[in-house]
């Protein structure tokens, strides 16, 4: 395939455009904490344990929406198998808690948040991992038998028609650990996806899907230097697809990474920072390094994706709302309103000679709707006197680049030096923490 034709569909620019996101982890070992499921194969925390007295969603969205976040992925099963929706598929689920007095649907209230505070709604439903049908990654029973595999498979699918008919449309779907295909045992969840949500964009999918997202790598919000949305799934496993070797009739597609990470130190704290535990306020991710995190997720090109605990009451913790607003403050104010914006296709900029301001970002993007085309450009900063007191050799600017430039800029230059095809660049931005 011409490199030059690998383009995003528009469900897939949609998604970069929205460059933020959250994931809601909500499950029994936040009851009955410490706990490893891993641990406790054939004896699963009773589902009664569930009693949440104040759960909120709204509380979770504006949390998330004061953060910047423009979608947000509800985690309807982790790897318990509770599951919180009154799935018909077994009894291990809401309709057996506490909670409503059985009456409760959390995925139905989360999606009727989304839709309240604006923000795209998604679903992750690993099929990989499940404590309560004793199921272990990739997705296999862990005896082996096939009776128990088929009536797992059969499961699954069941699960995922519920979440996929029940709740509307979803703007992203989230397999964690990939998806086995039919052929190695798995449940068809290709099928299902074709069929029932042909328009969202998976992440960590199966093969073939439409619009496939990739892992970044780590948990840690940092994405490569040069991180391209393009993706050979020949030679790599990031999106977990098991078939990425079996003759794939386009291996290098569009296929963008996330950078997903826990808003609390991983190695602190309980489940490595996806669930909450009592006692725990001091891990959450300080403003700055949350910024940070942006810079280094959003700013190399890939969405950023925060993992948000809920306690025992069903709430987002104060501690943690209060971070994700001062955040979210300090981003828009500094790249909502650039101090000096270029023309589309311009590769100088002179900054204003306002001395007040402390120009400390530039901001680069490609018009992803024509691909990737940049392949090595050079950002040079230059002070008053005409001075060079900054360079940058990178490969990648795709749907955006922020790098950081010197306080004392006062003319930025854009050289190209390699792509395949004419560039499309961008209007180039210049902001300023001032």
């Amino acid at each position: 395939m011409d490199v030059k034709s690998i383009r995003p569909n528009p469900e897939q620019v949609e998604w970069a455009n929205c460059e933020i996101g959250v994931l809601i982890h909500y499950d029994l070992p936040v009851f009955q904490a410490p706990y490893d499921c891993r641990q406790h194969f054939g004896d699963p925390i009773p589902a009664s344990v569930f009693d949440p007295k104040r759960l909120d969603t709204d509380q979770w969205l504006a949390a998330a929406k004061s953060l910047g976040a423009r979608y947000a992925i509800l985690v309807a099963k982790h790897g318990t198998g509770f599951s919180l929706w009154p799935t018909q598929a077994h009894e291990y689920s809401v309709k057996n808690t506490p909670y409503k007095d059985g009456q409760g649907d959390i995925v139905g209230e989360f999606i009727d948040s989304c839709k309240k505070y604006g923000l795209r709604p998604g679903l992750y439903c690993s099929a990989s991992f499940n404590q309560y049908f004793s199921v272990e990654n990739p997705g296999l029973v862990l005896d082996g038998d096939p009776v128990k595999q088929k009536a797992y498979n059969d499961m699954v699918e069941q699960q995922l028609t519920e979440l996929w008919t029940n709740y509307g449309d979803l703007f992203e779907i989230w397999f964690d650990g990939g998806v086995i295909p039919v052929s190695e045992g798995g449940p068809d969840v290709a099928g299902l996806l074709h069929r029932l949500q042909p328009n969202a964009v998976v992440f960590q999918g199966p093969v073939g899907t439409r619009s496939l997202l990739r892992w970044v790598g780590n948990e840690r919000g940092v994405a490569p230097e040069d991180c391209s949305a393009l993706y050979d799934t020949r030679v790599q496993a990031d999106t977990g697809d098991v078939e990425r070797e079996d003759g794939c009739e386009a291996p290098l597609i569009w296929c963008p990474a996330e950078s997903d990470f826990p808003n609390r130190y991983a190695h602190r704290s309980y489940q490595g920072g996806w669930f909450w535990r009592e006692g725990e306020e001091d891990t959450v991710l300080p403003a700055d390094e949350l910024f940070g995190c942006y810079l280094t997720s959003v700013g190399r090109n890939t969405n950023m994706l925060v993992g948000m605990v809920i306690d025992t009451d069903g709430r987002f913790p104060d501690t943690d709302a209060a971070v994700f607003a001062e955040t979210g403050e300090r981003i828009r104010r500094v790249f909502s309103a650039p101090i000096a914006v270029g023309k589309a296709g311009d590769t100088e900029l002179i900054l204003p000679e306002d001395p007040a301001s402390l120009p400390a970002y530039a901001v680069l993007r490609e018009d992803i709707t024509m691909g990737e085309r940049v392949t090595g450009y050079t950002l040079r900063a230059y002070d008053r006197e005409g001075n060079e007191i900054f360079s940058h050799n990178g490969k990648v600017i795709s749907h955006k680049r922020i790098l950081k430039i010197p306080a004392a800029t006062a003319r930025v230059k854009l050289d190209v030096t390699a792509s395949r095809d004419n560039p499309v660049l961008l209007p180039l931005e210049i902001c300023s923490e001032g």
